[in-house]
């Protein structure tokens, strides 16, 4: 019980702890800034929620955000409209996660493998693309997607309160739901008591390419620029989001509160390095130590349950 409060009893100890030791932190500015810079990981996180509770794992995410982002601020500079690059930039992300759970299931490769060579395959892509060269003619109604605010409140929050609901929603009340816990938690069982494996779990890839490319379009409209380049060392921040949160990396576990407190935990340690002047690239260490932690916490609790 006391190892499934950790994450939030940590959560709340950060908070209090930056607040004693920056007298900006508490600020409405800088708050707001966390919730939108934390908004994007968020939304990665759940779908990558979704794919780790069903065994799998995708190191392309990355480079899905910068795809998803580009090709949408693309579509917007020829004279699309806002909603129709949006709409671009969530079917790229679909395209590309649907592309790999096909290739995970039909071909047998491990995933780790699958979304590592796609990482490579999207990324060269986008840089094809583009040339190289951002996105910048993009109308100026656009960044309210990733800087505006809805009843005082940055309207980046209300689409990540959507799709935690909607995400949980899938996962506690569908079959989609039950069958990817079920495939985490023993795909061979999962398959011999008639369980769609391969159809369900390419599914949660869809979605969480899907949600990946919504991300992107959120962080183009945040930078008001189409990076080819966006989204590096991003796939850290977000599996480290849900291992911090509870989810196992063996399959079978994880939850979408905790991969919210895993995603705000992550937005409170960069925020908080940057207000305490911490050097970025000892952040880098900081996110890899945690991730080893999270395992090892999670190794040893089943660990016990095993023994016991």
């Amino acid at each position: 019980m006391i190892q499934r409060l950790l994450p939030a009893l940590s959560l709340i100890v950060l908070f209090v702890a930056l607040s004693i030791a920056s007298p900006h932190f508490l600020t409405k500015t800088n708050l707001s800034s966390v919730v939108r810079q934390t908004a994007v990981i968020n939304i990665m996180a759940l779908g990558m929620t979704m794919v780790i509770i069903a065994g799998g794992i995708d190191l392309s995410v990355g480079a899905i955000l910068a795809m998803g982002g580009l090709l949408g601020t693309m579509a917007m500079e020829r004279g699309y409209p806002i909603g129709a690059g949006v709409a671009i930039g969530i079917l790229a992300g679909l395209f590309w996660g649907f592309a790999n759970g096909f290739l995970t299931t039909r071909l047998g490769i491990a995933p780790f493998i699958v979304t590592l060579g796609t990482l490579g395959i999207v990324r060269g892509l986008a840089l094809i693309i583009s040339n190289g060269l951002p996105v910048h003619k993009i109308p100026q109604q656009f960044s309210y997607l990733g800087e505006g605010n809805l009843l005082g409140v940055p309207f980046v929050l209300w689409i990540l309160v959507a799709c935690a609901a909607i995400t949980h929603f899938l996962l506690e009340y569908t079959r989609l739901g039950r069958y990817a816990f079920a495939i985490g938690s023993n795909p061979e069982a999962a398959f011999y008591s008639g369980i769609p494996v391969a159809f369900h779990t390419t599914a949660v890839y869809a979605i969480c390419g899907m949600l990946t490319g919504l991300a992107g379009m959120i962080e183009a409209s945040r930078l008001m620029t189409g990076q080819p380049t966006a989204g590096q060392g991003y796939e850290l921040q977000v599996i480290a989001a849900v291992v911090i949160g509870g989810g196992s990396l063996r399959g079978g576990e994880g939850s979408v509160i905790g991969t919210l407190i895993g995603a705000f935990i992550m937005g409170l340690l960069s925020n908080g390095s940057d207000l305490l002047g911490i050097s970025p690239y000892l952040q880098q260490a900081i996110i890899g130590a945690v991730i080893i932690l999270a395992v090892t916490v999670d190794e040893l609790r089943k660990r016990k349950l095993s023994a016991s």
